[in-house]
């Protein structure tokens, strides 16, 4: 970029007063990008860049600490990129990555580590970008991160609450095979399913709730202390596993750190509301489970789970979905996110699907040859997917290797 130059700086604007490790700062004649590679050299703008600006629910700080603390692999290091319009010294965005190691070569990815459905920055406002300021800023932005062999951000969705998505905009970004849908909820609670989803989904949502009814009552229940929590996310990853073991199913709830991280982080939002957890209960039986996310009028429905053995001939995963539409309506909130993937039971309800991005890109021999092996498995996905017929084969394979690992 012309005119651009950088060096190497010491910060001494801690919280704490004390001298964070050296930093590189580079200086164009637009934007200025800081790195850091700590959260809490960087905590009070992310702060309010989570309360006033504009970011998901995937970028908020306690989740972003939760990542740090309990799932970064060995080795790997936090980047986190500060960038700040260069006339006006005014913070634009940050941007979360992390650096870690693969196959031999070292990768600069969003900091997610498998948790975060979304990359997207945040922003300090809802100033709208452009492809033109989008390329500046991601070249201040590169310009400060140590060296790697190449990037690979998935997840991109191509606007962040009406806002354009400055990676999105990257000439680079191309569609992935990711798909995420959603649903926007307004007016009367009370009416939202009916006015909003397909009729079919409706009717089949009544009668399923008129049949738990006449079983003694039916039930939603707010973990909303520690020991709820515990108790309910406890029955979500039980019902979880026996149900993914039962499909022959890959569950990322198998893995020990996983489960610490989700259920620490619902606790520590029990100050804030940030996660939600509840249960549906019939009788004194939990018969789902759902783990949300709430931020800036939108719910992000992350992890469902379902005991089908209580009710037969009842669909619990969409009992406590619809229900959960209405209490979302109650609660103000305007969008209901039900995450990526192309599950049947998104299109039933009625959620319109939207394409994700990815920003993929090799830059040695070691990561040009990574890259190209991830877009050939991608090609090859995507062909699948479009064969019914070869796809539930493929499906069938893969469940009865799994069985066949989980009975060795």
């Amino acid at each position: 970029m012309a005119g651009q130059a950088v060096r190497i700086a010491e910060l001494t604007d801690t919280p704490d007063g004390q001298v964070s490790p050296p930093v590189a700062i580079a200086a164009s004649d637009t934007y200025t990008a800081r790195l850091h590679t700590s959260l809490e050299t960087v905590r009070p703008l992310w702060l309010r860049f989570q309360a006033d600006g504009v970011c998901t629910a995937h970028q908020h700080y306690a989740w972003a600490e939760e990542i740090i603390a309990r799932l970064m692999p060995k080795g790997a290091e936090p980047l986190i990129v500060e960038v700040r319009d260069a006339a006006t010294g005014v913070p634009r965005m940050l941007v979360p990555l992390m650096r870690r190691r693969s196959f031999h070569h070292w990768v600069v990815e969003w900091l997610s580590c498998g948790v975060c459905d979304y990359s997207a920055p945040l922003l300090g406002d809802a100033n709208p970008w452009t492809r033109q300021s989008a390329e500046a800023a991601w070249a201040a932005v590169r310009s400060v991160l140590p060296s790697a062999d190449r990037f690979h951000i998935t997840g991109i969705p191509q606007r962040i609450h009406g806002v354009d998505n400055p990676l999105a905009l990257l000439p680079a970004t191309r569609d992935s095979i990711q798909t995420t849908f959603g649903l926007a909820i307004d007016g009367d609670p009370g009416t939202v399913l009916k006015r909003l989803c397909r009729p079919s989904f409706v009717k089949e949502f009544g009668k399923d709730w008129r049949r738990l009814e006449r079983l003694g009552g039916v039930e939603l229940v707010e973990a909303d202390t520690p020991a709820k929590v515990e108790g309910i996310f406890g029955e979500l990853v039980r019902m979880r596993l026996d149900r993914f073991r039962e499909l022959g199913r890959f569950d990322l709830l198998t893995q020990k750190p996983i489960v610490d991280f989700y259920r620490n982080a619902a606790i520590r939002a029990l100050s804030d509301g940030s996660v939600r957890l509840f249960g549906l209960r019939v009788g004194e039986a939990l018969i789902a489970v759902q783990y949300l996310l709430v931020h800036q009028g939108t719910v992000h429905a992350l992890l469902i789970a379902m005991d089908q053995s209580v009710v037969p001939n009842v669909s619990p995963g969409l009992a406590i979905m619809g229900r959960l539409m209405s209490w979302a309506r109650e609660q103000g909130l305007g969008y209901f996110d039900l995450s990526v993937g192309n599950q049947s039971y998104k299109q039933h309800m009625g959620a319109t699907g939207s394409v994700l991005a990815e920003l993929r890109h090799g830059f040695t021999m070691r990561g040009s040859v990574a890259s190209n092996a991830i877009e050939f498995r991608n090609r090859a996905e995507a062909f699948v997917r479009a064969h019914p017929r070869l796809l539930k084969a493929v499906q069938g394979t893969m469940r009865g290797l799994r069985r066949l690992r989980g009975g060795s």
